[in-house]
């Protein structure tokens, strides 16, 4: 899996972007934008779309220790005209075994809904995920099929989502 390092990053954003995309965005979301290209978050990659500075393709590796861990999830995000007084909007296009994350990629996150707060930011999202990934909450299920394994035999969930984590999160 190759991230992007951060002078790569940056010089990619400002070449793609020119100096238009502050003028055509809030600052609030420029500012969140440069900082996640200046400080990226170890294991977690979020590159502005060339053609829409509120689209981002991320990637997370699945966290070590995790039934996840070697796995490289892409995920979209997008950040709507209500940002941020609204949550961004994501979900997963790498398929994935777990139970709060269904099959259309969406994630069952509260900050994501009813705990959103226009102080959280992007990093925040994606940091959330993140641990999401490293500690699956059957309790609060989007996948209630897969909540039921994992609460009913957690060995063979974590088993079912070592191998499509194997199948479908290899970077291709």
């Amino acid at each position: 899996m190759r991230f992007i390092n951060e002078s790569e990053v940056i010089v990619r954003w400002k070449c793609q972007r020119g100096y238009t995309m502050a003028g055509a965005l809030p600052r609030r979301i420029t500012k969140e934008t440069q900082r996640l290209m200046a400080d990226p978050v170890p294991g977690i990659s979020a590159i502005p779309d060339d053609n829409n500075a509120r689209y981002f393709h991320v990637i997370i590796a699945g966290p070590e220790g995790s039934p996840f861990a070697g796995g490289v999830f892409k995920l979209e995000l997008f950040l709507p005209e209500e940002y941020p007084m609204a949550a961004p909007k994501v979900r997963f296009m790498t398929k994935i075994y777990h139970p709060n994350i269904d099959k259309l990629g969406r994630i069952c996150l509260d900050i994501l809904k009813d705990k959103w707060s226009p102080a959280l930011q992007i990093r925040t999202v994606l940091l959330s995920i993140q641990a999401l990934l490293s500690a699956p909450n059957p309790d609060d299920p989007l996948a209630t099929d897969v909540a039921e394994q994992w609460k009913n035999n957690e060995s063979d969930a974590i088993r079912t989502a070592q191998e499509w984590t194997r199948v479908h999160a290899n970077g291709q």
